[in-house]
């Protein structure tokens, strides 16, 4: 998300101009809100497993594996098997995508900019990783080109970084669902009847009710905390 600058305390007559990219950002999330009845739900994620192969799998594979990329991949496997979350009401029917195409937000100096890994089921997780440093160093350089941020089908928004334990993330325009992911946690859990710390995940969606019912939704939710804690069958 957007780094907000300290702001100087200002008297009632001074006015702080919105940059075009906050113009955009607005214009864009009020479509939505007007746009897409939303419901949202969220669930834990045992990311244990996952947050402590990659250091390992940097070694393997040779490039830098983000929680980031894992979250794309996830998001790429499992549209495939429930792809109405990439679908869009169009007249009386549902225009299913034919691209699974991960939009991830990026702070970036000139505000929040989201660019796209298309494709994200067909790509490695290697290649996800790659593609997915080049896209955020070009979007902190502000040197995306138009292929970059276009063609969005799915969102994510990964504000675990920022220490923000669980959010709720407002649907891209052209998508029908975004995954928000807050901070990984060491939390107390029960296991083999002794209490042990894991590493938790909160996950959130947001999902358009006009396309997919919560049923549909809440099973694809499941099934996306389901790869994260077996993080070899995204490899």
């Amino acid at each position: 998300m957007t780094e907000v600058p300290p702001v100087k305390p200002v008297n009632a007559e001074q006015r702080i101009p919105l940059t075009r990219i906050q113009k955009l950002i607005g214009e864009r999330m009020f479509r939505s809100k007007k746009t897409k009845p939303c419901y949202y739900m969220g669930i834990d994620a045992d990311t244990t497993e996952l947050m402590d192969s990659r250091h390992e799998l940097k070694k393997r594979l040779c490039v830098k594996i983000t929680s980031n990329a894992f979250y794309i991949k996830a998001l790429g496997v499992a549209v495939k098997e429930f792809p109405l979350m990439v679908g869009s009401l169009e007249d009386d029917s549902i225009k299913i995508a034919d691209s699974v195409n991960v939009g991830f937000a990026v702070s970036a100096p000139q505000g929040l900019v989201v660019p796209v890994v298309k494709e994200a089921d067909k790509k490695t997780l290697a290649e996800i990783a790659t593609l997915e440093k080049v896209l955020t160093d070009k979007a902190r350089s502000n040197k995306l080109s138009l292929d970059d941020i276009t063609g969005e089908t799915v969102g994510l928004s990964n504000l675990g970084a920022y220490d923000i334990d669980s959010f709720i993330g407002i649907v891209p325009p052209p998508a029908t669902v975004i995954l928000a992911v807050g901070n990984t946690l060491r939390t107390a859990v029960p296991r083999n009847g002794k209490i042990v710390i894991r590493k938790i995940t909160d996950l959130t969606i947001a999902v358009d009710s006009t396309v997919v019912p919560e049923p549909y939704a809440a099973k694809f939710l499941a099934r996306i905390a389901e790869l994260l804690q077996e993080p070899n069958r995204l490899v």
